[in-house]
């Protein structure tokens, strides 16, 4: 039953998500990247999903959709957290994205205070990462696979509404189109179909963990094309 239904919910949450990726730089990215600096942000950020969930369901489709939203735009950086402000017009405020839902959102915003709460991890964690981890544990937490996240992505210095033009897909696009955009990106056309749930149930979980493990390896940002936001809703 819990398989079935989380296998409903990325169906729902992922049809309309299949975009154009940018480029890989994701080097750095590894398991336990926080062990020395920040030890128990994975199991934080699970006890504020937990709790999210448990208050509404919708955290789940919620965060799943904003993962995808972030790393589609300009990499997986949390620029799509970003609130607009007088002088700039955000991803989020772009019309492709008012539909995603607040409680994705409030999922990230929620574990990143939980972690800087905690001693010694203060400002350690990026939000890049804090989604990364949050949304696995939405995967995990809704009866799919649970598995090992790659960090040490740091947060995008820029989140503007014109970037989301052409980046996220249209009602026109056609299967040949989709599967070119993710080839384009390193990305084959069976990562395309596990992102999409419907991989055949024996193959499923593997080829699904490899696909989210390649999608949050795109466009990561490092050294000086970003930072560690203290308000994962204000570049810094």
């Amino acid at each position: 039953m819990a398989a079935s239904r989380f296998h409903l919910l990325l169906v729902l949450s992922l049809t309309l998500c299949l975009c154009h990726f940018p480029d890989t730089t994701w080097a750095q990215l590894r398991q336990n990247y926080y062990a020395s600096s920040c030890p128990r942000v994975e199991s934080i950020v699970r006890g504020v999903v937990q709790n999210k969930i448990k208050q509404t369901f919708v955290t789940i489709p919620a965060t799943l959709r904003l993962f995808f939203h972030d790393c589609f735009v300009q990499g997986c950086d949390a620029s799509v957290i970003v609130a607009s402000t007088a002088t700039n017009k955000a991803e989020k405020d772009h019309s492709d994205n008012l539909s995603l839902a607040g409680d994705g959102f409030d999922t990230v915003i929620k574990a990143k205070a939980a972690v800087d709460a905690t001693a010694g991890c203060k400002n350690k964690v990026s939000c890049a990462d804090i989604l990364a981890i949050a949304t696995r544990d939405v995967i995990a937490l809704s009866g799919g696979p649970s598995y090992p996240v790659e960090l040490g992505r740091l947060d995008g210095l820029s989140s503007t509404a014109a970037s989301v033009n052409g980046k996220l897909p249209q009602p026109t696009f056609s299967l040949s189109q989709l599967t070119a955009m993710f080839a384009a990106n390193g990305l084959t056309q069976t990562d395309m179909i596990a992102l999409s749930g419907m991989t055949i149930i024996t193959a499923f979980q593997q080829a699904f963990i490899t696909a989210m493990t390649k999608l949050g390896r795109v466009g990561v940002k490092s050294g000086r094309n970003g930072n560690i936001r203290q308000d994962c809703a204000v570049l810094a």
